[in-house]
């Protein structure tokens, strides 16, 4: 019965009328009429379920106070108390909800919204759809086809009345394919149920990064817009010595520091008041009990609940307070001491995503959101949170001693076996590594199925002592032959230390001009970017509810000057954003 209910359906609607292990009994039921069931009361005692000495109980202030911010909550974010006008056109199309699939909407339209994907998806969109061998599974023609119905206006017309036997035009993308592929083998994303909007959105950053990196190593990555790096600096208190080490990111998760509220005294009188009607509820109940009355009912109060207001950038000066860490292990006085981290930004995104950290545990561990109104600006310096790295009065910490990998033991047999088939030498030591030795087979299955990986091609790590792995009579035979010395080393390494083979790589890859340089230069992360730390609010995504299991997603964007509100299909011109009441805010950079 729990499959039930968790399909959305009455529990009343199927006691008595159908088997407990048919589904498709559930939905062709659905769209029927109610059915009665003359043995309820006996069917419902069979679950432990006794109506019978059920008896209705009075709400109490608190239960009543919930209920209150949860009508305020979906009035306020859906602004259900103004008159919206519907927007249409490009750019104005809603997404059908799927079932739970509010969460998807919403970043998806928050990201078509950006230029760099409008770029990527949409004005290349024809290309990847002549050039796709799979279209229903391939993840970048699927992102194609929804930037075409989001950003087409194609399905985003403003009604008209239809003529006799023309059907009207349609409203809104429903992106079941999309929502497929992009939830394909994730144990959350592949299922009906609700997810946490932040998740989502990391998990299809991953998603892009993978396949772009996958079809053009990486060149045409518009996740890459996001990415940043955070700077942690850790003192050690008994040396004064420091450590700096930075750490990639794409979105800054931040706390809410409660007692930074503005209107603290305004709080504290509304749940002292809350308390006293609370005390007088339990009152007049026991009152009634002794005298054997009937409870007096309690009227719901229409009083918008004081909540605490906490300003952003408190939030962000909270990111970049001190954090003592006990048992910190200093390598300065090789023991254990009391050290204090403290984190920036080394580097700052095009787009900067806040994650404001409403979902949290209560006292006992079980999860609460945290209602807070945020006092959200339009603009933001944030010009104090950029680190600078080790100062000239500084001294960093030494080194620590370094971890000596266990040496990896690779089969060279069966490495020679496969490069002589073909394969690249890095391929086939990754097979056989993976395959733990166990032959030719095996290891060649593991590359055929590990083809399309972005990292099949780049060295693997061995462990044990670094040495060069080169065969030098065979660099010999072709360096005499004109050839430099490192592209001499690169085309045997391709081929198994192949002579002849390695000989004909050369020629085939003759315009390769970096096989010519010497030392191989390391890539820098460029793609993160840097710029001022000035930001201008773009997007906001909220939620309703209480649990991040349940509820619903909305987003507020900004285009063209004016704030629009996406719900689901719905889009429409907004008058007066909740700002205050997001749970992932997007910048800009100005």
């Amino acid at each position: 019965m729990e499959h039930f209910q968790q399909t959305g359906f009455p529990l009343c609607v199927k006691l008595g009328t159908i088997s407990a292990d048919s589904k498709a009994d559930v939905f062709s039921y659905a769209e029927d009429d109610m059915v009665e069931d003359p043995l309820l009361e006996q069917h419902l005692a069979h679950w432990g379920i006794k109506v019978s000495q059920m008896e209705k109980t009075e709400k109490t202030i608190a239960e009543m106070e919930i209920d209150q911010n949860m009508s305020f909550d979906w009035s306020r974010i859906q602004e259900k108390d103004k008159v919206l006008i519907p927007a249409y056109g490009p750019g104005y199309t809603g997404l059908q909800n799927l079932g739970n699939s509010c969460y998807m909407a919403s970043v998806m339209q928050t990201i078509f919204s950006l230029p760099e994907f409008q770029e990527r998806y949409f004005s290349h969109a024809d290309e990847e759809f002549r050039n796709a061998a799979n279209p229903t599974q391939d993840f970048t023609v699927q992102m194609c086809k929804l930037a075409r119905g989001l950003l087409s206006g194609l399905y985003s017309m403003e009604p008209k009345e239809p003529k006799e036997g023309e059907r009207p035009p349609p409203t809104g993308v429903a992106p079941k394919m999309f929502k497929s592929v992009i939830g394909k083998g994730h144990a959350e994303f592949s299922t009906t149920r609700q997810q946490d909007v932040l998740d989502f959105f990391q998990h299809l950053l991953e998603v892009i990064k993978k396949e772009e990196h996958r079809k053009s190593q990486g060149k045409n990555d518009p996740s890459s817009v996001f990415q940043f790096q955070i700077e942690d600096r850790t003192l050690c208190t008994s040396s004064g010595k420091v450590r700096y080490v930075t750490r990639s990111d794409n979105v800054l998760s931040l706390p809410i520091p409660l007692d930074k509220a503005v209107n603290k005294e305004e709080v504290r009188k509304y749940e002292l008041d809350q308390q006293a009607k609370e005390e007088e509820q339990k009152r007049i109940k026991k009152e009634a009990e002794e005298k054997g009355i009937p409870v007096p009912k309690v009227e719901a109060t229409k009083e918008e609940p004081v909540r605490r207001r906490i300003p952003l950038l408190a939030c962000l000066e909270s990111f970049a307070e001190p954090e003592e860490i006990p048992g910190f292990y200093s390598s300065a006085i090789n023991a254990k001491t009391l050290g204090v981290r403290t984190s920036k930004l080394a580097t700052f995104p095009k787009y900067l995503v806040l994650h404001m950290r409403r979902f949290t545990l209560s006292d006992d561990w079980t999860p609460k959101k945290l209602d807070v109104f945020l006092e959200v600006p339009d603009e933001l310096n944030l010009e104090f949170l950029r680190g600078h790295g080790l100062q000239p009065n500084e001294e960093p910490l030494p080194d620590d001693k370094p971890i000596t990998k266990q040496k990896i033991e690779i089969n060279e047999e069966i490495v020679g076996q496969l490069t002589s088939m073909g394969f690249p030498r890095e391929r086939c030591v990754k097979a056989v590594h993976h395959t733990k030795n166990a032959g030719v087979e095996p290891a060649m299955n593991w590359i055929m199925e590990h083809m399309d990986d972005p990292d099949i091609d780049s060295p693997m790590d061995l462990g044990g002592e670094k040495k060069e792995d080169v065969n030098e009579e065979a660099i010999m035979m072709i360096t005499s032959m004109g050839f430099p010395r490192q592209k001499a080393i690169k085309a045997l390494k391709a081929t198994g230390d192949n002579v002849e083979r390695a000989t004909d790589w050369i020629f085939s890859h003759m315009d390769d001009d970096a096989m010519d340089v010497e030392e191989p230069k390391q890539q820098v992360p460029s793609a993160l970017g840097d710029g001022p730390a000035r930001y201008r609010l773009k997007a906001f995504i909220s939620h309703i509810g209480t649990s991040t299991a349940s509820g619903h997603y909305v987003c507020h964007i900004q285009k063209g000057g004016k704030w629009l509100l996406f719900n689901d299909k719905k889009v429409a011109f907004s008058d007066d954003p909740p700002k205050e009441m997001g749970y992932l805010y997007l910048y800009e950079r100005s």
